[in-house]
């Protein structure tokens, strides 16, 4: 099959779960890491319509955010903030040292320095007059660089 018969397609949730578990097969086969855990926290109003949450993964001492989104009607009501340490505490309990997210510039990025997060790279233009940024904070102060 050559380039130009590929086409843009809608994947399935079951395909990108397929490329997903791949990707972990590769990189645990490379690293000899096989401790990847999914982590997720959700809140549900009482009609079970989930209201916000914080979704990710943990692996090889790292914990990553990878979906956090709160309804506009739940939030500066304390439940990112309830959230957020909930998938910290989890990731603590599991050995991590580090949590990792991207957010962009209009999202949360003063939320996540608040809880102790810093920059670490900047993507600018992505999305165009907006940035993108890696963050990242230290769960234990030994597993950082400077502290070694």
């Amino acid at each position: 099959m050559s380039d130009s018969e590929l086409v843009p397609c809608e994947p399935t949730p079951d395909d990108v779960q397929f490329l997903e578990d791949r990707l972990y097969e590769h990189n645990s086969g490379a690293t000899g890491i096989a401790d990847g855990q999914l982590l997720a926290f959700l809140s549900r109003d009482e009609s079970g319509r989930i209201v916000g949450g914080i979704c990710g993964n943990t692996w090889g001492g790292g914990c990553e955010i990878r979906q956090f989104w709160v309804d506009p009607s739940h939030r500066h009501r304390g439940l990112g903030t309830l959230l957020f340490q909930s998938a910290e505490r989890e990731a603590r309990r599991r050995g991590c040292s580090q949590m990792l997210l991207m957010t962009f510039s209009f999202q949360a990025p003063e939320f996540y320095e608040r809880n102790g997060f810093e920059i670490v790279a900047t993507i600018a233009e992505h999305p165009r007059g907006h940035r993108n940024l890696l963050m990242r904070k230290w769960l234990d102060a030994g597993a950082h660089p400077t502290t070694r």
